[in-house]
This record gives structure tokens, sequence and C-alpha cells, in this order.
């Protein structure tokens, strides 16, 4: 049965997360942000270090959602074609005749994992992005649909940078959530080691399939947010850039590039996919604040002044949420906002 409601989709939430720590041990923010970034309908980029689990993480929420999955190792030989398909003659024994037919390539799957994203050539991101953006791929002349739903959670280590090419900050706009992935507690780390050296396995079990994503989208798509959260959300954006271009003059100097107008739309659709996941019918704003971090962290390149001072993107929304308050507008037409923001 298809989900129809709020609680329905909530439900549908808790039932996916309890699937997903039968084999992620902790980690409960990461998950709850990659599901926040496929019921939004956006992409991730998962950064930390080797081992933390990512690609395990993605190949369980494929699973458990019933999802197909493609892997996808990123090397810097990998061409274009190599991840959308290409066309290849193939021969009817019976008659002799030859015709032209296309095979898919790996970005022809619901899920897709992009591991190690940075490690190829512009040219085969570029290839990527169109899929990310336009969900299809031009290949044979030919534009072709991916499947629905489409997702690319894609990984990169923080600390290699030999041998790779940075993603430009066009393709970084295209990930709704930019998610940190980090080490896991001593406890956590403890029952990590004790699951994978045993004898018994964990299996993820389908919970989901892929109209239910897609009506979980539909849904988070009706959630409202009150006018004041909205307000809210656009301060905080545009507090990022430049004063004359309506920017925060206290923040300015921390930050040599601004988010544009698609970060806007990604905390807003970002903090309604977090509503709807906890069963709630309208956008708090605790989604707008608890979602800045993942939204804005990729989409703020910090001034020579705040490297030399050590902040990164995470700092400078630290900043940010520290800086901007409420619109007092928004106060007077809702004065239930006022409580909500003390809190």
């Amino acid at each position: 049965m298809t989900i129809s409601s709020h609680a329905e989709a909530a439900s549908a939430a808790r039932r996916l997360t309890e699937q997903i720590a039968q084999v992620i041990v902790g980690q409960q923010r990461v998950v709850e942000e990659v599901l926040v970034a496929i019921i939004a309908g956006g992409h991730a980029l998962l950064e930390g270090v080797p081992g933390l689990a990512k690609t395990l993480l993605v190949s369980s929420l494929a699973a458990a959602t019933n999802l197909r999955f493609h892997r996808i190792q990123f090397t810097p030989d990998l061409m274009p074609s190599d991840i959308t398909g290409t066309e290849v003659i193939r021969e009817d024994k019976a008659t002799g005749a030859r015709e032209l037919v296309f095979l898919p390539g790996p970005l022809f799957a619901s899920v897709i994992l992009a591991d190690e994203i940075n490690r190829t050539p512009p040219k085969t991101q570029a290839a990527l992005l169109e899929a990310m953006q336009e969900r299809q791929v031009t290949a044979g002349g030919e534009r072709r649909a991916l499947p629905q739903p489409f997702f690319v959670l894609a990984t990169q280590n923080p600390i290699e940078q030999e041998g790779t090419y940075p993603l430009p900050e066009a393709q970084l706009d295209r990930f709704l959530l930019k998610i940190r992935v980090g080490y896991p507690s001593e406890q956590e780390e403890l029952d990590i080691i004790r699951r994978t050296t045993g004898t018994s396995a964990a299996r993820v079990q389908a919970v989901l399939e892929g109209e239910d994503i897609l009506a979980m989208q539909r849904l988070a798509r009706d959630v409202p947010v009150p006018e004041g959260v909205l307000r809210y959300a656009l301060a905080l954006v545009r507090a990022t850039r430049a004063p004359a271009d309506g920017g925060d003059a206290r923040i300015a100097p921390l930050i040599r590039l601004g988010a544009g107008p698609r970060a806007g739309q990604a905390l807003v659709l970002a903090a309604k996919a977090r509503a709807l996941l906890q069963g709630r019918s309208v956008v708090l704003l605790e989604d707008i604040r608890a979602l800045a971090r993942p939204v804005l962290r990729h989409r703020l390149l910090p001034s020579y002044e705040a490297e030399a001072s050590g902040l990164d993107g995470d700092a400078l929304v630290e900043r940010l949420l520290a800086t901007v308050t409420l619109p007092e507008s928004a106060v007077e037409r809702e004065p239930a906002l006022a409580e909500l923001a003390r809190g």
C-alpha cells in the first residue's frame, strides 16, 4: 500500500532506520541526513576517512528499499561512456544482420554509490553532473532517462589529495547535503569489532519499495513552512553574501564566495523532509538549524582571513547561526515563532 500520510511516512522511516541499524553501528546523525537527502529528492556527498562503513551504509539503504544499486569506483582513467553506457554492434546469427544496440552503464540504477568521486577527471564528472541534475544521460547522440527514484551518494576522502580532481563549486552545489562521517564512539567501535569478527552475519530486509520513496517525496513537498521559518532560512543564506548583495557585514569578511539561491531551496526542502520523517505536519526552526551545516558547509568558500584563522565551512555556519536572528517582522506576524526561536 502506498504511503499517504505523515504518520505512515514516519513509520516507514523508523522501519528503514531499524533495518540499517542491523549492519551499521551508531552513526544516527549520518543515517538521518542521508534519509533527509533521499526524501527531499536530492543527492548527498559523504566525506570521511576510509573504513567508516560509508559503502556499507549506501548498499544497506538500497537493500532496505529494494532499489537497484550500483557502485562505481571512480579512477583517473574512467571515461564518461564507462558510467553512461555505450552503443555496440550486435549481429543476428540467424540472418547476419547487424544493428547498433545501447548497453546501459552503471548509472542506470536507482541508488548510485560514486566511490571516491574526486579521483576521476572533469570530463567524467561532467557526465555524472548531467545525470544528477537532469536525471538523464546523453549517449549515442540520444538523451536517455534514468530510473526513478534516482540518487547519487558520493564519497570522498578529505585527507588524500594526491592524484585527485577537486570538485568545482558548480558540481558541489548540486549535492543537496554534504555529510561528515566521523569516528564511532568507544562503545560503538567495540560493538563493530564484536559484530564483524564473529560467525553470524546480519542481513538487511527490504521494508520499502521505490513507489514508497516517491510517495514520501511527494508528501515532503506538501509539508507547509510558516512564513517566519521561511524568512529565517532566507536570512541565513543571504547573510553569507557581500553586504552589497544583502549580506551581513559581521560575516562577510570571512566568506570569499557566499551561497546562491539553490542553497535556500535545499535548506527548505531538506527541512520539509526532516519534518516528514519525524511525523510532523509543519517545519520548525529546529529543522532549519539542524540542517544548516550539511546544507551550507560545501557552499561557502572561506576567505583567506578565515583560512588563516583555521575556520572551515562548519565554523562559518556556526558563526551564521550565532549571528543571524529571526526577523522581527516574522515574530510580529507569528508570535508563536518567538517561543520556537528561544527553543
